[in-house]
């Protein structure tokens, strides 16, 4: 059916998911609020809020999505029906963190678990594969490419959930990389993908209503982590018609390149400042914005400005030859690199992550 659709349809799953997420996040609200589900002011030392917010942005995510792949009849589709069955264990295990606050350990079970069940419904990524090694047996590449998928899933799911540090910033950054997927799985011919992202676009925007400040609803692990995940997978599944792997392969990375500059921004800090990494702290990129005088709400628009201009330079470069492609994603890098070494300055860490 997703097959046949026609591109005026997915405005309707927009609208509609849009709708959805509107109406059920107040739901989801009343239902954090009865079972307890709060983050609490002061709880740990990066929380800035001043009162006790419902934990329901990932129970309005999964409500809306699920409600909408419903009516419009999408379960038929394998790749969606693996995407929601995995995004469903992010999702739980991420309910659980909420609730009791789980340790590394059970996080990444939960998060391999997911991983596992998307690649064994075929969903992977082939870059081994694409570059065509002689030298190495069919089952070495096959291992290869699935430590690259299990590597690339679990890092870009921790990756927002650990950007997740400000109203608003998680949500929207979905929303862009969703915008943008829009276009390009239209023009591949994969609209199952097209469809998925239109209602995911919907329900983002709606959760943005929600969890702008002053927020209504956290994401939480639950959702935060859902996001990523959902976001990392659709990427992956992404399939350029007609371009070389040598001009493509950096598209997903493109595409979540602040969540992922956040990441290696706090790790690289606290290494250096001999913190633990997975410890909350306020040495985020939002953060830094701020200590440097930006306010909250700008400080957010300043991290999706960036977002949009890569996002744009990732799909300029599919255009180009793989020489002038790659030099873009190089050029991207070494700002990426130069950012950290001048954000790494000691007046630039806030004092209060030190």
């Amino acid at each position: 059916m997703i097959n046949s659709l026609f591109p005026q349809h997915f405005f309707l799953y927009i609208l509609l998911a849009i709708v959805a997420s509107l109406l059920l996040s107040p739901l989801a609200i009343l239902f954090a609020n009865r079972i307890g589900l709060m983050d609490i002011p002061g709880k740990s030392a990066h929380k800035v809020h001043a009162r006790p917010t419902p934990l329901a942005g990932g129970t309005a995510l999964i409500a809306s999505v699920l409600l909408l792949i419903t009516i419009f009849g999408f379960w038929d589709d394998p790749f969606v029906r693996s995407l929601c069955l995995s995004a469903g264990v992010i999702y739980l295990f991420g309910m659980w963190d909420d609730a009791r606050g789980l340790s590394a350990l059970p996080k990444l079970l939960g998060q391999t678990i997911a991983s596992v069940l998307l690649i064994q419904s075929g969903v992977s990524v082939h870059f081994i594969e694409s570059l065509h090694p002689a030298f190495l047996s069919a089952d070495v590449i096959s291992a290869l490419d699935t430590g690259f998928t299990l590597l690339w899933l679990i890092g870009m799911t921790n990756a927002m959930n650990m950007i997740d540090s400000m109203d608003g910033l998680s949500v929207g950054l979905s929303a862009i990389a969703f915008v943008f997927f829009l276009p390009v799985t239209l023009a591949s011919g994969q609209t199952h993908l097209t469809a998925v992202s239109a209602i995911l676009l919907g329900t983002c925007v709606g959760l943005y209503f929600y969890n702008i400040t002053p927020a209504k609803l956290f994401l939480g692990d639950s959702g935060a982590q859902t996001l990523g995940f959902i976001v990392a997978s659709i990427a992956m599944a992404y399939a350029p018609v007609g371009l070389p792997p040598t001009t493509s392969w950096f598209v997903p990375i493109l595409l979540l390149s602040i969540p992922i500059f956040d990441t290696t921004l706090v790790t690289i800090s606290r290494l250096r400042r001999k913190l633990p990494v997975y410890k909350a702290n306020r040495d985020h990129i939002f953060h830094r914005l701020i200590h440097l005088g930006l306010s909250p709400l700008r400080a957010v628009m300043t991290v999706h400005l960036v977002a949009v201009l890569i996002d744009c330079l990732a799909f300029v470069a599919l255009s180009l030859t793989p020489l002038w492609a790659n030099v873009i994603f190089g050029a991207i890098l070494l700002a990426g690199v130069a950012s950290i070494i001048w954000l790494e300055s000691p007046k630039r860490i806030p004092m209060e992550s030190k």
